[in-house]
């Protein structure tokens, strides 16, 4: 195997959702293979600890804030960031949840879901085949969907139903960005310890879900490194339209 394949030397990586959870790790991973990591999210004291995390294991990051929703914060952020150049990789991982049941939620809930989970990883992939496209230059697009974008669970129907669709617009943006040499793809998480799921994981739904995952456990970040890697990298040069599930076999259809 080539010593290079997972090499990110010389790129920049672009995460959003960086200052904790799954986004932290993604930055920290990339980083680690040699990548320029810009961290963002509206929450600019969390990435200061991810650029200090990162630069004391001897890697190059910077902070930037950007409302992914809001079309003016994303261009802004890009144009602050990289000048005029390109971001070679972006991963799409900030996201919201909310708790409601379909009968229970509100408009304003369910539009601010729908905003962050799925316009918002629109308008940031937008802005980055963009710049791509002119400069005539290859890239990637990681989308970090989830197992509930295709498996049913009671209660997370804002979520769900915005994770569904950022897998189909992770397709349809494979088949029409592939022209320029960028590929699309995405991960689908099983259930992590993260700022969005924690209370659930503690609840007795939560723990009775834990008893249901094959593995017996909850993931580890680390046990996304390898496809965030793979995604980011020049070993996935020939995929795209695809979607990673990495859950411990949580969504398998047992029977």
């Amino acid at each position: 195997m080539e010593n290079t394949l997972f090499d990110l030397t010389g790129k920049t990586a672009l995460v959003t959702g960086g200052g904790t959870g799954l986004g932290r790790h993604f930055a920290e991973v990339l980083a680690g293979a040699g990548a320029r990591v810009v961290v963002c999210a509206r929450r600019v004291d969390k990435l200061a600890e991810t650029v200090a995390a990162i630069e004391a294991a001897g890697g190059t990051a910077i902070a930037q804030a950007m409302d992914v929703t809001s079309e003016d914060s994303v261009r802004e952020a890009y144009a602050a960031a990289v000048g005029d150049g390109v971001v070679d990789i972006l991963v799409n991982n900030a996201g919201v949840v909310a708790k409601p049941s379909l009968l229970d939620v509100d408009v304003e809930t369910w539009d601010w879901v729908q905003e962050a989970n799925l316009k918002g990883p629109w308008l940031v992939a937008r802005e980055a085949v963009r710049r791509l496209a002119e400069a005539g230059k290859p890239g990637r697009v990681v989308n970090i969907a989830s197992v509930l974008g295709t498996a049913v669970q009671k209660g997370t129907g804002p979520y769900s139903a915005s994770k569904a669709a950022l897998l189909h617009l992770t397709h349809i943006m494979a088949s029409e960005w592939a022209r320029y040499g960028v590929t699309v793809n995405s991960i689908a998480p099983g259930y992590y310890s993260t700022d969005l799921a924690d209370e659930f994981l503690e609840s007795p739904r939560g723990k009775a879900l834990l008893a249901r995952i094959p593995q017996r456990r909850l993931g580890e970040y680390r046990d996304l490194s390898g496809a965030i890697l793979l995604l980011c990298s020049d070993a996935s040069a020939y995929m795209t339209g695809s979607c990673i599930t990495v859950d411990g076999g949580l969504a398998l259809p047992l029977i």
